[in-house]
């Protein structure tokens, strides 16, 4: 699920001495969205000019995700395609999980790469590119279970949302996770600064914000409890969505589906990592619930919130998995009725647990394909028979960004249903009522039901 982002072009700035110019390419998660968007913030305080591409830029960062093998293996060909756009002093890093993980690797494998560092690293930038210059080379890969970044303004680029961090870290070690190893031990913001960095999105014009975390709703600061953050951000004056991910199964009390189903500016859609619909699976993962306790939270969250929109996370081929396992999976994609899922095949990852199971449960490429197919049929059938069930209803979308076809609009739902509309792209960042007309299976197309304008104002660049 590796996703590639640039800066927008920004409007240039006449100085008496041109500023060095930054840009970063960015793959993997939102949090490496957010952690670009802090890169960027610290960077610029310090004096860099961000550019929307890497012709000729003074720094090169690629920010990483170490996930799947072949997020990296993307990464090692694209380091190499960076080198065309290099000028003599350009000095190029790779930061995030994949450097993290590697670290000094990567100056071996890259030899034009100076700067190799990880997600708790970005506060010491601009003092290693100043070290590049002189022709040293750094790798900052430590953990600092303090860091959150509050001094550092992040310089949002992704238009329409904030992408908000209130935790990092992971603590549940599931077998197949390389993210404890990447981004060290759970820990969470205070609420306060949490609560404060939401009223600055709203200075800046945002009225969508996304908190984040690796296990997001197990989100306790010592005080306050991920339910308390729910209701703190949402009554926020201006803010009027709020979402978060990724949670997990284990952590939505009781407490926090109260308060999901209570505080209106929370949407109405959970993204739920299953991973295996099987209980034995389940275990050898280390998930920690059974497939009966992931129903039993789906139900309660339900019952709680009314036309409640479910997405989720699936492993095919995981180590030892029976046909009997892989049709508890499917089984349970029926049952549960998930609007969309993101599905992939088993990737191996170094130092997991996952890779010191025995050799002979390792499942054969042609039968992981056929499984994969056989569950992407299925979610995707389940999703084009949610989705010509909506049919005629009318929602109100956030509309974020001209659609791939340059011709439509492209917004989203409450429940995180994509719709796509006509109408002029000044109308990026408002709210818009519409009719579904039609639907692909996958995504919506919708007509406009008013004119009543109300702008979410895009953020200002240069703040």
């Amino acid at each position: 699920m590796s996703a590639l982002r640039s800066l927008p072009e920004l409007p240039d700035v006449v100085t008496a001495t041109p500023k060095p110019t930054v840009y970063i390419e960015t793959y993997g998660c939102q949090m490496n969205v957010a952690d670009s968007e802090l890169m960027y913030g610290k960077l610029v305080a310090h004096g860099y000019a961000p550019v929307d591409a890497p012709d000729g830029a003074d720094v090169i960062l690629v920010n990483t995700c170490a996930i799947r093998e072949n997020a990296e293996t993307r990464v090692i060909g694209r380091l190499g395609e960076l080198r065309r756009f290099m000028k003599p002093d350009t000095i190029v890093g790779v930061t995030g999980c994949m450097a993290q993980r590697l670290g000094a690797r990567v100056l071996d494998q890259a030899r034009h790469v100076s700067l190799v560092v990880g997600p708790d690293g970005y506060r010491a930038l601009p003092a290693l590119l100043d070290g590049a210059r002189r022709g040293e080379k750094f790798t900052a890969t430590d953990f600092d279970i303090e860091e959150h970044y509050e001094d550092v303004v992040a310089r949002r680029f992704e238009g329409v949302k904030a992408w908000i961090p209130v935790q990092r870290g992971c603590d549940y070690r599931c077998t197949y996770c390389i993210v404890p190893f990447t981004r060290g031990p759970e820990r969470s913001r205070k609420l306060a600064d949490v609560v404060r960095e939401v009223q600055q999105v709203v200075e800046q014009g945002l009225s969508e914000v996304v908190l984040l975390g690796q296990t997001v709703n197990s989100y306790h600061d010592g005080a306050h409890d991920f339910a308390d953050l729910l209701r703190a951000v949402g009554t926020v004056d201006g803010i009027r969505r709020v979402r978060y991910t990724s949670p997990h199964p284990n952590d939505f009390s009781d407490r926090v589906i109260e308060a999901m189903a209570t505080t209106p500016t929370v949407c109405e859609h959970v993204h739920l990592p299953m991973q295996s619909g099987s209980t034995s699976m389940l275990k050898r993962m280390l998930r920690r619930y059974s497939r009966e306790d992931y129903l039993e939270c789906v139900a309660r969250m339900r019952a709680a919130i009314p036309g409640l929109a479910l997405t989720t996370d699936i492993i095919v081929g995981f180590p030892g998995e029976t046909d009997e396992e892989f049709e508890d999976t499917l089984s349970l994609c029926r049952e549960v009725r998930f609007d969309d899922a993101f599905m992939f095949k088993f990737s191996a990852r170094e130092g997991t647990p996952a890779t010191r199971m025995p050799p002979e449960w390792t499942i054969p490429d042609d039968v992981v394909a056929t499984r994969f197919d056989r569950l992407v049929r299925t979610v995707r059938g389940i999703s084009r028979e949610n989705n010509l069930g909506r049919l005629g209803e009318t929602m109100e979308l956030l509309i974020e960004k001209v659609a791939r076809d340059g011709e439509l609009l492209q917004g989203r739902s409450r429940d995180f249903k994509t719709v796509m509309v006509p109408a002029d792209a000044a109308r990026i960042g408002e709210y818009l009522t519409v009719t579904l007309t039609g639907t692909t299976g996958a995504t919506f197309t919708g007509t406009p039901v008013t004119e009543r304008r109300e702008r979410a104002p895009l953020p200002m660049m240069g703040a």
